[in-house]
């Protein structure tokens, strides 16, 4: 058996990292999705009862939901900043005293920054019963955010908060029961 030469190993270890340059993303930069700021949901405006103005009888109610998902995806923005999207799912029923079967349902989206609230956004999903149906599940659209970050305040310092828009009784209804 030939006998390689002693310099041999030291050009095959000298030469593994210019072979290896070849692979991946050479000349690219390869950028992780950002951390998403905190999102959560109003302990107190994570459910909607609304009734008709005759009272509170289940012969009343209008219409009853709940706040069922909040997905939502961050990544890379523009001059610093992180692009954020989400989705506000709703389960929702409607109620013997519902007039038609197309109602709007308000809720809102609130960013906060230690402790105070920055921006806060009303959108409306446009909820369609179709006949013999009085339950479902409607997605809106999607609500875009752009948050400045850097590595002293990143993306995660925000809080995104999701409620149902609801008037003073309704939110006095939802902290007098409890959790559901």
């Amino acid at each position: 058996m030939p006998k390689l030469p002693a310099i041999l190993p030291l050009v095959v270890l000298l030469g593994l990292p210019l072979a290896l340059s070849g692979c991946g993303s050479f000349g690219k930069t390869e950028q992780f999705a950002p951390v998403c700021p905190k999102l959560a949901l109003l302990k107190d405006g994570a459910d909607l009862t609304r009734f008709s103005p005759r009272g509170h009888d289940v012969t009343d109610l209008v219409l009853d939901g709940r706040l069922v998902a909040v997905p939502a995806e961050c990544e890379p923005g523009s001059r610093g900043h992180v692009a954020a999207s989400l989705r506000v799912t709703m389960s929702l029923a409607r109620g013997p005293a519902a007039q038609g079967r197309d109602m709007d349902v308000a809720y809102f989206v609130a960013v906060a920054r230690d402790g105070h609230i920055v921006d806060k956004q009303d959108y409306v999903i446009r909820a369609s019963f179709p006949p013999n149906v009085n339950q479902i599940t409607v997605t809106g659209d999607p609500v875009a955010m752009s948050f400045p970050a850097d590595a002293a305040h990143p993306a995660s310092a925000y809080q995104i908060f999701v409620s149902f828009q609801l008037t003073p009784d309704e939110l006095a209804m939802n902290r007098g029961r409890g959790p559901r």
